[in-house]
C-alpha cells in the first residue's frame, strides 16, 4: 500500500510534470503560429479548422516528441526544491532509503510512459491523419519524399517494375519496364516509352508497348500502340509525403514496413527506425526520471539553478545521441533497433553510476 510520503511525491511529480506540459505547449504553439501565419493567411482557412484540424492534434504530437524531456525537468524541480527544503534529508534520517524513495517516482514514470506508449501508438498517429493532410494541403505543398530517377519497385513476389523516370506533375514513368518471374525464371519483360496513370479508371495507360516472352531458348516478340492495365503500384508509392510515417498506428506502420521489404524498395529504413522509436521512448521516461532523482536530492550550493543546469544539459546530450544513431540507421547501415535503443542503454549506465553516486 502506498504510504503518506509515496502520495505527497507522486502528486508533487503528476502536478509538475502536467504543468510543464502545460508551459511548453503555450510555448510550442506559439511558436508553431509564428512560423506558419504567412501560409494560413495567404490561403483564408477558416478559424475554425485551423484548431480542430490542425492544433488540436499538433498538441499530443509535440508533446509525444518531449514527454521524455518534460519527466526529467519536473523530476528535478520538485526534487530540487524538496531537497532545498531538507525533505530529502528528513526522509532518509526518518530510515527511508534511495532505493525506497525511487519507488513512488517509478510509480509516476509508468503512469506517464503508460499514456506515452498508447500516444506513441495509436492515439497520436490518428491525430496526425488531419494534421498531416492539413500542413501537406495549405503549409508543405511540396514536401514530398520520392524518387524521380531509376525507380525500382517488386508488385509481388513474381514481378517487377522498372523506371528510368517519374514525372510528379502528370503522373508518368518513362522508359517503363515490367518483368515476370516463374519458379526463379524470366518469362515475360514488357517495355515502353511511356506508362501513364489513369487516376479515373485506377489502370496504367502503356503506350507503343513491346513484350518479349520467353520459354526456354524459344522467344516470341509482342508490340502494340497502346494497352490499359491494372499494376500493383500506384503513383502514391513513388510519390510518398515526408510525414507520412507520423500518420499511421502502429498496425497500420508494421503492415506498410513488412510491404515494402517484399516490395525491395530503397530507404524504408526510417519507417523501422519509427516503429522502434514508439516503444523506446517512454521507456526513456524512467531512465531519465531516475537520472533527476540522483542529480537533483543531493543539496548543493547552486540549489535549483545546478540542478536544473546539469539536467539540462544531460537532455541535450540525450536528443543529440538520439539523432545522432538514428541517422545512422537510416543512412549508414545501422539496424534500426540498435540505432533507436543504444541511447537509453548508454544513459542506463550514466544513471546507474549517478546512483552509486547520489546522496544515500
Amino acid at each position: 500500500m502506498l504510504k503518506i510520503l509515496d502520495r505527497y511525491i507522486i502528486k508533487k511529480y503528476l502536478t509538475t510534470f502536467f504543468f510543464v506540459v502545460l508551459i511548453f505547449t503555450l510555448i510550442a504553439v506559439v511558436i508553431d503560429f509564428s512560423e506558419k501565419i504567412d501560409d494560413l493567411i495567404q490561403d483564408e482557412i477558416p478559424t475554425n479548422s485551423i484548431f480542430t484540424e490542425y492544433y488540436l492534434p499538433f498538441i499530443p504530437y509535440i508533446n509525444g516528441l518531449l514527454w521524455p524531456l518534460y519527466a526529467l525537468i519536473a523530476t528535478i524541480f520538485f526534487t530540487s526544491r524538496m531537497a532545498y527544503n531538507s525533505e530529502i534529508i528528513s526522509m532518509m534520517g526518518g530510515g527511508m532509503n534511495f532505493y525506497r524513495l525511487a519507488m513512488p517516482y517509478m510509480l509516476s514514470a509508468a503512469v506517464i510512459a503508460g499514456l506515452h506508449l498508447w500516444g506513441n501508438h495509436y492515439l497520436i498517429p490518428e491525430g496526425n491523419k488531419n494534421r498531416t493532410l492539413f500542413e501537406n494541403t495549405y503549409v508543405w505543398k511540396n514536401n514530398f519524399d520520392s524518387k524521380t530517377k531509376n525507380i525500382h519497385l517488386f508488385l509481388d513476389e513474381n514481378s517487377k517494375m522498372y523506371a528510368r523516370r517519374y514525372s510528379r506533375r502528370d503522373t508518368v514513368c518513362y522508359d517503363f519496364t515490367l518483368e515476370t518471374f516463374e519458379d526463379n525464371q524470366l518469362v515475360s519483360k514488357l517495355f515502353s516509352p511511356r506508362a501513364e496513370w489513369k487516376g479515373k479508371t485506377g489502370r496504367w495507360h502503356i503506350k507503343n508497348y513491346r513484350i518479349r516472352e520467353y520459354d526456354g531458348v524459344n522467344e516470341r516478340l509482342i508490340s502494340g500502340k497502346k494497352i490499359d492495365t491494372l499494376l500493383n503500384f500506384t503513383p502514391a508509392d513513388i510519390e510518398r509525403r515526408d510525414n507520412l510515417k507520423e500518420a499511421m498506428t502502429t498496425p497500420e506502420l508494421r503492415v506498410f514496413v513488412r510491404r515494402e521489404r517484399e516490395r525491395g524498395a530503397a530507404n524504408f529504413e526510417k519507417y523501422e527506425v519509427e516503429l522502434h522509436r514508439r516503444s523506446a521512448e517512454p521507456f526513456t521516461i524512467f531512465i531519465l526520471t531516475l537520472i533527476g532523482l540522483a542529480v537533483a536530492s543531493r543539496k548543493v550550493r547552486g540549489g535549483m539553478g545546478l540542478h536544473l543546469a546539469l539536467g539540462a544539459g544531460l537532455g541535450g546530450m540525450y536528443i543529440f545521441l538520439s539523432k545522432f544513431s538514428t541517422t545512422f540507421s537510416t543512412n549508414a547501415g545501422l539496424p534500426p533497433a540498435i540505432g533507436v535503443w543504444i541511447p537509453n542503454l548508454i544513459f542506463m549506465v550514466v544513471t546507474i553510476l549517478l546512483i552509486l553516486r547520489a546522496q544515500k
